[in-house]
């Protein structure tokens, strides 16, 4: 079905890097979740208020807080498409997230009034009616949410959207909500038992639940992730496997959006090349990764010593150390400085998050002190920094 739907209804279809197709996508993902909650909403209210069921109910209004996501989500993905102008020269892509959270902030809404429902319920319980063809409908609900779920988690992956997959995540519990609805009306049938108001209660923990775990993934991109380690692989090794790039360092990924990402990164060169050959390289890289990876990328060449045996005596020497102290640690942007007889290191010492400023001032210490053991002529001049690396 996910397919036959892709096929009719977007052109270019398997172009999914390109903007315009990719918001066709989210464009079709969200006249079906309009579509299916309306759907559902109408069903379970009915069943909801024969019954006298306040968890049915519940879970009526959960598939309209759906429906009104589904809207958000579809005017969300419209407006993040729209082109760079003066005020906003990466775009409107982040739009696409800030919709997201928007979303994310009805759904706990939803939650919290449900939670107090279900307070009351528990409190003043009720007695609630008995259908078949009510349970075979809430039956038919589920399929309908599991095949949404599917539809938005296959989408969501295919074009690296949040939104669709939070949709696709927020589906999948409702289906586990209504199972749960369907438990009390049965267990009420059978043993009299008044378990509506903790079957809503659950209902609710599942609806603060999934607009938790959709607030959170859509806050991540707007406040800065760090680079994973896939994406951290792809640009390193391809901007490493061109001819006069000896190393890469200080990878920083920005995200203006799903298909609008800009970086920077630094390459190590030596320092004898011809500046123009190499000058022609680093462009050439830059077009070849928006090509292959669709990023912006902006690369700042940092020349390195490549044939003074003292300068990588030295540099060896001091790897070795930072080996032995602490293997987390890792160096670039090394300099040698000779003033009379004082030898100055200087380098970038690159330590993980965990640290703090006690743990980095030992470090460093550590190093200076192991160093001047081995030649007392030598002073490092260190400049700690973190990693941009998802750890």
């Amino acid at each position: 079905m996910t397919h036959l739907l892709v096929r009719l209804f977007i052109k270019d279809y398997e172009n999914i890097h390109h903007p315009k197709v990719r918001a066709a996508y989210g464009v079709m993902a969200g006249i079906v979740g309009i579509l299916c909650n309306a759907l559902l909403f109408g069903m379970k209210l009915a069943i909801g208020l024969a019954m006298n069921s306040i968890s049915v109910m519940a879970d009526a209004f959960n598939n309209l807080s759906d429906a009104g996501s589904s809207v958000i989500g579809f005017i969300g993905v419209k407006l993040a498409q729209r082109p760079a102008d003066k005020e906003h020269p990466f775009g409107h892509g982040r739009l696409e997230y800030i919709s997201a959270l928007v979303v994310a902030f009805l759904i706990l809404q939803v939650g919290f009034t449900l939670l107090k429902n279900s307070f009351l319920k528990i409190l003043r319980p009720e007695e609630m009616g008995f259908s078949w063809v009510s349970l075979l409908i809430l039956g038919l609900s589920m399929l309908i949410k599991l095949w949404l779920s599917l539809f938005n988690k296959k989408l969501g992956s295919l074009i690296d959207s949040k939104v669709m997959k939070a949709a696709a995540a927020d589906s999948l519990s409702d289906v586990m909500v209504t199972a749960a609805t369907v438990v009390s009306i049965t267990v009420g049938r059978f043993t009299g038992l008044h378990i509506d108001g903790w079957m809503g209660l659950i209902v609710s923990i599942f609806v603060l639940l999934s607009g938790y775990k959709i607030a959170r993934a859509t806050l991540m991109p707007l406040l800065g992730e760090a680079v994973n380690r896939d994406l951290y692989t792809s640009i390193t090794s391809k901007v490493e496997s061109y001819e006069g790039i000896l190393n890469t360092h200080d990878l920083i990924v920005h995200n203006y959006g799903p298909s609008h990402t800009m970086a920077s990164i630094h390459a190590e060169v030596p320092n004898d090349s011809d500046m123009e050959k190499i000058h022609g390289t680093i462009d050439r890289i830059e077009r070849d990764v928006y090509k292959e990876l669709g990023i912006f990328l902006v690369i700042h060449m940092d020349p390195v010593e490549v044939k003074d045996k003292d300068v990588l005596d030295k540099k060896n020497m001091l790897l070795k150390v930072i080996g032995e102290i602490d293997p987390k640690a890792t160096v670039h942007d090394f300099r040698v400085v000779k003033e009379g007889g004082t030898v100055n290191l200087i380098f970038d010492l690159v330590v993980p998050h965990s640290y703090d400023e006690k743990d980095e001032r030992e470090l460093s210490e550590k190093i200076s002190r192991r160093i001047r053991e081995i030649d007392e002529r030598i002073h490092c001049i260190i400049e700690v920094e973190n990693s941009y690396i998802a750890e």
